[in-house]
C-alpha cells in the first residue's frame, strides 16, 4: 500500500506545482481540473501521513514484543500492536476506495427535472412530493436551489419542474436519484378509498460549465414568450420567458422563473449547455454499466428505481434490493441513508473492475 500512495505523493507534488504556474491559472478548464484533483489528492496525503504512522506504530510494538525484558512495556506493546494492527486495516479499506479513479463530473453541480408519469392529477401531486424531498435534502446539505421552470399540476404538484442545484459534490449525489420513482397511496380524488399507483421521472444532469460544451449561436432558436406562473406584474404581460431550441440535436430549454429576459435567457442556455453535455455523458455511462454490469448508475432512465409505498410506511430501491421502513422521514428529505448505500454498491463494483489497478 505505502508503494502505491508514494506513487499519489509524486502525483500530489507535481499538481501542488502545475496549480501556481500562470500559464495553468489561466487555462480555466485545465486550472479548475486540476484544483479539483489537488483536493482529492490533499484527502490521500492525509490518509498516508495516518498509514505511515499506524505501520511505525505496530513496527515498534512488534520490536518490543521481540525483546520481552521488560514486563510492562511489553502490555503496553501488546496494546500498542492490536491499535496498529486495526488502524492498519480500517485506513487500508478506506485508501482503497479512495485509489478508485473519480469521475471529475461528480463534483458538479446539477440541473434536475421532475415529470409526472402515469397517474394523472396524483403524478402531479407525487411530482410536487418529490421536489419538496429534494428541497429539503438539499437545505440540509447546504445547497442552493433554484427553480429554473415549471407547469403547475391542475389539483396541485407539478406536472414538470426542473431547478439547478450548487454546491459541493451535487452531481456525485444526486446522479443515483436519476430514474422512475413509483408511488402506492389513496389518492386525494379518490373516493373509494383504493390504492393507486402513480409514478413521476427525475432527471439529473451535470451543470456544464461554458468550457465544457461549445454552442454555435447560429445553431440556436430563440423564442420569447409571456411568463404563466408567479412573478408580479411583469407576468403575462412582458415577453421575459426564453425558450432555446437546439436545431441540430432538438433539445429545447427554456426559462420563466426572473422577470428579466437576460437573466431567463442566461439560465435556459446553462440548462441547454448541460442538456448536450448529458447526451455524451450518458453514452459514456451506458457503456460503463456494460462493462461493470451496474444497475446503480445505468443511464437508463426509464428504469423503475425506487418506490414510496404509504400503506404499508415504506421506501424500497429496487436497485440494490433496499427496504426502509421510514416512509415519513424519507420524504420529508431524509434520503442520505439510500444514497449511501447507493454510493456503497457503486463503489464496490468500480473497486472490483479496479482491482487489477489496485
Amino acid at each position: 500500500m505505502l508503494e502505491k500512495l508514494q506513487i499519489v505523493k509524486q502525483r500530489f507534488d507535481e499538481v501542488s506545482d502545475l496549480i501556481i504556474q500562470p500559464d495553468v491559472i489561466t487555462d480555466q478548464k485545465r486550472y479548475v481540473q486540476l484544483n479539483r484533483e489537488y483536493k482529492d489528492l490533499n484527502a490521500l496525503m492525509k490518509k498516508r501521513e495516518e498509514y505511515i504512522e499506524a505501520t511505525n506504530n505496530l513496527a515498534e510494538a512488534e520490536e518490543i514484543l521481540a525483546d520481552g525484558s521488560d514486563a510492562e512495556m511489553v502490555d503496553m506493546a501488546k496494546m500498542q500492536y492490536e491499535e496498529a494492527k486495526t488502524a492498519i486495516s480500517n485506513l487500508d479499506e478506506d485508501i482503497r476506495f479512495m485509489l478508485i479513479p473519480k469521475d471529475p463530473t461528480d463534483a458538479k453541480n446539477a440541473v434536475v427535472e421532475l415529470r409526472a408519469g402515469t397517474g394523472g392529477d396524483e403524478a402531479s401531486i407525487f411530482a410536487g412530493d418529490l421536489f419538496r424531498m429534494y428541497s429539503k435534502y438539499c437545505q440540509s446539505k447546504g445547497w442552493k436551489v433554484d427553480t429554473v421552470d415549471f407547469s403547475e399540476g391542475t389539483n396541485g404538484g407539478f406536472k414538470e419542474i426542473q431547478f439547478e442545484v450548487s454546491g459541493e459534490d451535487v452531481y456525485g449525489t444526486l446522479k443515483f436519484e436519476a430514474g422512475v420513482h413509483r408511488v402506492q397511496r389513496v389518492p386525494q380524488t379518490e373516493t373509494q378509498g383504493r390504492v393507486h399507483t402513480s409514478a413521476a421521472t427525475c432527471m439529473v444532469f451535470p451543470e456544464a460549465e461554458e468550457f465544457d460544451v461549445e454552442i454555435n449561436p447560429k445553431d440556436v432558436r430563440i423564442d420569447f414568450f409571456c411568463s404563466s406562473g408567479p412573478g408580479g406584474q411583469s407576468v403575462n404581460t412582458t415577453y421575459s420567458a426564453v425558450r432555446l431550441t437546439h436545431e441540430p440535436t432538438g433539445l429545447v430549454a427554456q426559462c420563466q422563473d426572473q422577470k428579466s429576459q437576460h437573466k431567463n435567457k442566461e439560465k435556459a442556455f446553462k440548462v441547454l449547455r448541460s442538456r448536450l453535455y448529458d447526451l455524451e455523458l450518458a453514452k459514456k455511462q451506458a457503456e460503463d454499466a456494460l462493462i461493470r454490469g451496474s444497475q446503480v448508475t445505468s443511464g437508463d432512465r426509464s428504469a423503475k428505481i425506487r418506490t414510496y409505498n404509504y400503506p404499508q410506511g415504506r421506501v424500497t430501491d429496487h436497485r440494490i434490493g433496499l427496504t426502509l421502513y421510514d416512509l415519513p422521514n424519507i420524504v420529508n428529505g431524509d434520503i442520505q441513508k439510500i444514497i449511501d448505500e447507493l454510493q456503497l454498491a457503486d463503489n464496490t463494483e468500480k473497486l472490483k473492475a479496479n482491482d487489477n489497478v489496485l
